[in-house]
């Protein structure tokens, strides 16, 4: 396997992926990639861009302890560059670029080398969070399980008032990249005990320490299975994961698994799992299982929707009714909302429709509240606060009149997020409501998810999304290319992102895109008491079913 070299990245995820990659010489690595993925790349730069030049600025005082190696040079200039700069010691080394370590098969680079004694640690920066903030008080009696570093120096010290969000890949790229510097000897230490590294998250306010020597039992386990996954000399076969979506071998494996009816089709993760530990490994042995769901199925989840899915896969039937008369909270005035956002950096759209059932004859408006300087601004806070207050201001002449009031928006997470997210970050400034305000609102009977109402009313073998599930209801978007990953586009337009003028065309469609996705909730809401009842199977009628 002295050929095989494997990144950071084939070490996670996928291991098929990993066996077509060094399997086969039309790999399609050289295929343009999605525009949602691009976008991705795009932004993870910028932020590594953002992270570098704030550390370069904390460090400016102190002449000569930050170095930046050149990332448009060769590869073995950038990995000559680095060496140089841990001969002279340099306190922190941007861009650091590893030798190769072909005896073990493994490349690497890491965003910052941090001098540690007479080594170096790892730190990688990453466009995700990685922490969240401790959801109890300090307890001075339990010692706090995450460990932080200042961006100014490297001060290891426990942190009672964050928790951290595990990254697997994270992990493992951190363990290779200290197996690497130990192997050169560039680390701090050859015991597993004194082997550190750290991640830069999306927010960037401190380093998260990991113990990466008691990474390295694992991480060796990983890398010697996906060395030989990728010498061929383990078998793979497909199955549908969530990577999938964006893996450019789906239009290799997507085929092969219809052909064979593959179960991943239908049940993925640990459904997945469980159902082929047992033997089933096909849809049509799926729809014909009657009786006790396999020995590891996820507790979580309730077997017969696995079973009625696959039926339903076979069929060609888009939505399964759970309930005989399905059900939905409704009100006298009903206001969808719906928010635009742009990665980790702030939600520039909430856009509203406001219906009063009791006056059919009242114009149905649609009402943005938008802020079109590029994110973040503190412009967002202006947007957000007239949101707030014409939505406080709905639900208070409705009472005063006498009406029931509820708003609506489609998987209450993402609006839930910024809801909270907005009460804190502008705390204080005009119109922005407290975080209590917010909860008690998130909290009350007036503030109902579609989403979640769809799931208890349906089971939706092709997804619960808004997109799969609204055209059953016989709504339409008016632009084909509608979605979450295209609006990123349209958006880095709309604003000039990328430099230039902004594009006031893609304005304009992100502000139609946002009323469809608005429209296409009430069109739900209203479709689920009406006519779902006549228009959708039970869930009775497809496990009675023998043709398929």
């Amino acid at each position: 396997m002295a050929s095989v070299v494997l990144s950071p990245r084939d070490l996670a995820g996928c291991e098929h992926r990993v066996a077509l990659d060094f399997g086969h010489e039309g790999r399609p690595g050289t295929e343009p990639d999605p525009p949602g993925v691009q976008r991705r790349k795009e932004a993870a730069a910028d932020h590594r861009a953002a992270v570098r030049d704030l550390l370069r600025g904390i460090h400016s005082d102190q002449p000569g302890a930050f170095l930046a190696v050149d990332p448009e040079s060769r590869a073995a200039d950038r990995v000559a560059a680095t060496m140089k700069a841990c001969d002279a010691g340099v306190a922190w080394i941007w861009n650091a670029a590893l030798p190769t370590d072909v005896e073990h098969g493994r490349r690497g680079h890491a965003e910052l080398l941090v001098r540690v004694g007479d080594g170096y640690v790892p730190v990688i920066v990453v466009n995700h969070r990685i922490t969240q903030p401790a959801k109890t008080a300090p307890d001075p009696s339990r010692p706090p399980s995450l460990v932080t570093s200042p961006l100014w120096g490297w001060a290891p010290t426990p942190d009672p008032y964050r928790t951290a969000r595990p990254n697997r890949r994270d992990a493992l790229r951190l363990a290779q990249l200290t197996a690497m510097l130990v192997e050169i000897g560039r680390a701090p230490s050859t015991e597993s005990g004194g082997l550190r590294g750290g991640v830069i998250g999306v927010d960037a306010d401190c380093i998260v320490v990991h113990d990466t020597g008691a990474m390295l039992d694992d991480y060796h386990e990983v890398l010697d299975r996906r060395r030989a996954i990728a010498a061929q000399q383990v078998p793979t076969e497909p199955r549908r994961v969530a990577e999938c979506r964006s893996c450019p071998w789906w239009v290799k494996c997507g085929p092969e698994l219809e052909a064979v009816r593959d179960v991943s089709l239908v049940a993925t993760g640990n459904q997945g799992t469980a159902l082929i530990e047992a033997g089933i490994t096909t849809i049509d042995q799926l729809a014909a299982h009657r009786g006790d769901p396999p020995e590891n199925w996820p507790g979580s989840a309730r077997f017969d929707d696995a079973v009625i899915g696959a039926i339903a896969w076979l069929t060609g039937t888009e939505l399964v009714r759970r309930l005989d008369t399905p059900r939905v909270y409704r009100a006298d005035v009903e206001v969808d909302v719906d928010m635009e956002s742009y990665g980790e950096h702030g939600a520039y759209l909430w856009g509203t429709l406001r219906t009063d059932t009791t006056a059919p004859d009242e114009p149905v408006v649609y009402r943005p509240f938008v802020t079109w300087d590029p994110l973040p601004t503190r412009d967002e806070a202006r947007s957000f606060a007239e949101f707030w207050a014409w939505l406080t201001a709905e639900r208070l002449a409705a009472r005063q009149s006498g009406k029931t009031f509820a708003a609506y928006c489609y998987s209450q997470q993402a609006e839930n997020r910024w809801l909270l997210g907005s009460a804190d970050r502008f705390a204080g400034e005009p119109g922005i409501p407290t975080r209590r305000e917010v909860e008690a609102f998130i909290a009350s009977d007036e503030w109902v998810d579609i989403y979640e109402a769809v799931g208890e009313n349906f089971i939706c073998p092709r997804g619960k999304g808004l997109k799969r599930v609204a055209p059953v209801a016989g709504f339409a978007w008016r632009d084909d290319d509608a979605s979450g990953e295209a609006s990123m586009e349209w958006y880095r337009a709309a604003v000039a992102l990328g430099g230039g003028r902004p594009d006031l065309g893609q304005r304009e469609r992100l502000l139609e895109y946002n009323e469809d996705d608005v429209r296409a909730t009430k069109v739900l809401r209203e479709w689920i008491s009406g006519s779902a009842v006549d228009d959708v199977p039970h869930e009775r009628d497809l496990l009675a079913r023998t043709d398929y």
